[in-house]
Protein backbone atom coordinates (compact mmCIF):
# COMPACT_ATOMS: atom_id res chain seq x y z
CA UNK A 1 0.00 0.00 0.00
CA UNK A 2 1.40 3.36 -0.97
CA UNK A 3 1.80 6.22 1.47
CA UNK A 4 -1.00 8.16 -0.28
CA UNK A 5 -3.41 5.23 0.08
CA UNK A 6 -2.48 4.79 3.74
CA UNK A 7 -3.03 8.50 4.39
CA UNK A 8 -6.39 8.38 2.59
CA UNK A 9 -7.44 5.36 4.66
CA UNK A 10 -6.38 7.09 7.86
CA UNK A 11 -8.31 10.25 6.94
CA UNK A 12 -11.40 8.23 6.14
CA UNK A 13 -11.24 6.60 9.57
CA UNK A 14 -10.91 9.92 11.39
CA UNK A 15 -13.80 11.74 9.70
CA UNK A 16 -17.03 12.03 11.65
CA UNK A 17 -19.84 9.75 10.60
CA UNK A 18 -21.71 10.73 7.45
CA UNK A 19 -24.35 8.82 5.59
CA UNK A 20 -23.11 7.27 2.35
CA UNK A 21 -23.37 9.54 -0.65
CA UNK A 22 -25.86 8.78 -3.39
CA UNK A 23 -23.04 8.21 -5.89
CA UNK A 24 -21.58 5.22 -4.07
CA UNK A 25 -22.16 1.82 -5.61
CA UNK A 26 -23.57 0.40 -2.41
CA UNK A 27 -26.44 2.76 -1.76
CA UNK A 28 -28.14 2.16 1.55
CA UNK A 29 -31.01 3.96 3.20
CA UNK A 30 -30.19 6.47 5.90
CA UNK A 31 -31.86 4.23 8.47
CA UNK A 32 -29.44 1.41 7.71
CA UNK A 33 -26.43 3.69 8.10
CA UNK A 34 -27.78 5.08 11.36
CA UNK A 35 -28.54 1.66 12.81
CA UNK A 36 -25.05 0.45 11.91
CA UNK A 37 -23.52 3.58 13.45
CA UNK A 38 -25.44 3.08 16.70
CA UNK A 39 -24.43 -0.56 16.84
CA UNK A 40 -20.80 0.39 16.32
CA UNK A 41 -20.88 2.70 19.34
CA UNK A 42 -22.16 6.03 18.05
CA UNK A 43 -25.20 6.07 20.34
CA UNK A 44 -25.88 9.75 19.63
CA UNK A 45 -26.99 8.71 16.11
CA UNK A 46 -30.05 7.13 17.70
CA UNK A 47 -31.44 10.65 18.14
CA UNK A 48 -31.81 10.90 14.37
CA UNK A 49 -33.69 7.59 14.27
CA UNK A 50 -35.94 9.00 16.99
CA UNK A 51 -36.61 12.13 14.92
CA UNK A 52 -37.46 10.02 11.89
CA UNK A 53 -39.71 7.47 13.58
CA UNK A 54 -41.24 9.17 16.64
CA UNK A 55 -44.21 10.55 14.64
CA UNK A 56 -45.03 7.06 13.36
CA UNK A 57 -44.75 5.49 16.83
CA UNK A 58 -46.83 8.35 18.27
CA UNK A 59 -49.53 7.73 15.67
CA UNK A 60 -49.60 3.99 16.25
CA UNK A 61 -50.00 4.53 19.98
CA UNK A 62 -52.54 7.32 19.58
CA UNK A 63 -54.70 4.91 17.61
CA UNK A 64 -54.59 2.39 20.44
CA UNK A 65 -54.12 3.90 23.92
CA UNK A 66 -55.50 6.93 25.79
CA UNK A 67 -53.96 10.21 24.67
CA UNK A 68 -52.50 10.95 28.12
CA UNK A 69 -50.41 7.77 28.02
CA UNK A 70 -48.94 8.19 24.54
CA UNK A 71 -45.93 10.44 25.25
CA UNK A 72 -44.60 8.25 28.05
CA UNK A 73 -45.06 5.12 25.97
CA UNK A 74 -43.20 6.68 23.01
CA UNK A 75 -40.22 7.31 25.29
CA UNK A 76 -40.39 3.79 26.73
CA UNK A 77 -40.52 2.26 23.27
CA UNK A 78 -37.46 4.11 22.04
CA UNK A 79 -35.51 3.26 25.20
CA UNK A 80 -36.45 -0.37 24.72
CA UNK A 81 -35.47 -0.19 21.04
CA UNK A 82 -32.07 1.30 21.92
CA UNK A 83 -31.41 -1.49 24.43
CA UNK A 84 -32.55 -4.22 22.01
CA UNK A 85 -31.15 -2.78 18.77
CA UNK A 86 -28.51 -5.52 18.65
CA UNK A 87 -31.33 -8.06 18.17
CA UNK A 88 -32.50 -6.42 14.93
CA UNK A 89 -31.48 -8.82 12.15
CA UNK A 90 -31.91 -6.46 9.20
CA UNK A 91 -31.03 -2.79 9.68
CA UNK A 92 -33.32 -1.89 6.76
CA UNK A 93 -36.27 -3.22 8.76
CA UNK A 94 -35.92 -0.69 11.59
CA UNK A 95 -39.24 1.02 10.76
CA UNK A 96 -41.40 -2.10 10.75
CA UNK A 97 -39.50 -3.41 13.79
CA UNK A 98 -40.17 -0.34 15.94
CA UNK A 99 -43.76 -0.21 14.67
CA UNK A 100 -44.28 -3.77 15.92
CA UNK A 101 -42.72 -2.86 19.28
CA UNK A 102 -45.22 0.02 19.52
CA UNK A 103 -48.16 -2.25 18.68
CA UNK A 104 -47.04 -4.83 21.23
CA UNK A 105 -46.53 -2.19 23.92
CA UNK A 106 -50.06 -0.89 23.27
CA UNK A 107 -51.43 -4.41 23.78
CA UNK A 108 -49.36 -4.72 26.97
CA UNK A 109 -50.85 -1.46 28.19
CA UNK A 110 -54.34 -2.96 28.08
CA UNK A 111 -53.26 -6.24 29.60
CA UNK A 112 -51.96 -4.36 32.64
CA UNK A 113 -54.84 -1.92 33.09
CA UNK A 114 -58.34 -3.30 32.87
CA UNK A 115 -60.49 -0.32 33.77
CA UNK A 116 -64.25 -0.54 33.62
CA UNK A 117 -66.48 2.40 32.90
CA UNK A 118 -70.07 2.58 34.06
CA UNK A 119 -72.40 3.57 31.25
CA UNK A 120 -75.04 6.06 32.33
CA UNK A 121 -78.05 7.55 30.58
CA UNK A 122 -76.24 10.89 30.51
CA UNK A 123 -73.66 9.39 28.15
CA UNK A 124 -76.39 8.58 25.63
CA UNK A 125 -77.30 12.24 25.07
CA UNK A 126 -77.06 13.08 21.38
CA UNK A 127 -74.08 15.14 20.31
CA UNK A 128 -74.30 17.95 17.77
CA UNK A 129 -73.31 17.02 14.19
CA UNK A 130 -70.23 19.30 14.27
CA UNK A 131 -67.66 17.01 15.77
CA UNK A 132 -64.47 17.97 17.56
CA UNK A 133 -61.12 16.46 16.72
CA UNK A 134 -61.26 14.40 19.90
CA UNK A 135 -64.64 12.95 18.93
CA UNK A 136 -63.36 12.06 15.45
CA UNK A 137 -60.30 10.42 17.04
CA UNK A 138 -62.64 8.41 19.27
CA UNK A 139 -64.51 7.21 16.17
CA UNK A 140 -61.19 6.30 14.52
CA UNK A 141 -60.12 4.38 17.62
CA UNK A 142 -63.12 2.09 17.22
CA UNK A 143 -62.18 1.06 13.67
CA UNK A 144 -60.25 -2.16 12.92
CA UNK A 145 -56.50 -1.96 13.63
CA UNK A 146 -55.28 -1.68 10.04
CA UNK A 147 -57.61 1.21 9.22
CA UNK A 148 -57.16 2.93 12.57
CA UNK A 149 -53.39 3.00 12.36
CA UNK A 150 -53.14 4.27 8.80
CA UNK A 151 -55.81 6.95 9.38
CA UNK A 152 -54.05 8.27 12.49
CA UNK A 153 -50.67 8.29 10.75
CA UNK A 154 -52.21 10.15 7.81
CA UNK A 155 -54.46 12.68 9.53
CA UNK A 156 -52.95 13.16 12.98
CA UNK A 157 -49.25 12.71 12.24
CA UNK A 158 -49.49 14.22 8.73
CA UNK A 159 -47.65 11.42 6.95
CA UNK A 160 -48.27 10.78 3.26
CA UNK A 161 -49.29 7.37 1.95
CA UNK A 162 -45.79 6.55 0.66
CA UNK A 163 -44.26 7.65 3.99
CA UNK A 164 -46.64 5.38 5.89
CA UNK A 165 -45.72 2.49 3.60
CA UNK A 166 -41.98 3.10 3.95
CA UNK A 167 -42.08 3.45 7.72
CA UNK A 168 -44.47 0.63 8.58
CA UNK A 169 -43.33 -1.92 6.03
CA UNK A 170 -46.74 -2.08 4.34
CA UNK A 171 -46.97 -1.89 0.57
CA UNK A 172 -48.18 1.42 -0.90
CA UNK A 173 -51.21 -0.41 -2.30
CA UNK A 174 -52.12 -1.73 1.17
CA UNK A 175 -51.84 1.76 2.63
CA UNK A 176 -54.13 3.17 -0.09
CA UNK A 177 -56.68 0.42 0.47
CA UNK A 178 -56.56 0.84 4.26
CA UNK A 179 -56.99 4.62 3.97
CA UNK A 180 -59.87 4.26 1.51
CA UNK A 181 -61.72 1.60 3.49
CA UNK A 182 -60.98 3.33 6.79
CA UNK A 183 -62.41 6.62 5.51
CA UNK A 184 -65.50 4.82 4.22
CA UNK A 185 -66.07 3.18 7.60
CA UNK A 186 -65.39 6.47 9.43
CA UNK A 187 -67.94 8.31 7.27
CA UNK A 188 -70.49 5.59 8.02
CA UNK A 189 -69.83 5.77 11.77
CA UNK A 190 -70.04 9.56 11.85
CA UNK A 191 -73.16 9.54 9.70
CA UNK A 192 -74.83 6.82 11.78
CA UNK A 193 -74.26 8.76 15.00
CA UNK A 194 -75.32 12.09 13.51
CA UNK A 195 -78.71 10.76 12.35
CA UNK A 196 -81.54 10.85 14.90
Amino acid sequence: MSEAEATADMLLMTHPFTAPSQTEETEQPLEVALVKAVLSGERDRFARLYEMYAPMVHGILLARVPRGEVDDLVQDIFLHALRKLHTLRDAAAFGPWIAMIARNRAMDFYRRSRETVEVTEQMAIERPPNRTAREILDFICHLPDAYRETLVLRFVEGMTGPEIAARTGLTPASVRVNLHRGMKMLRQKIGAVARP
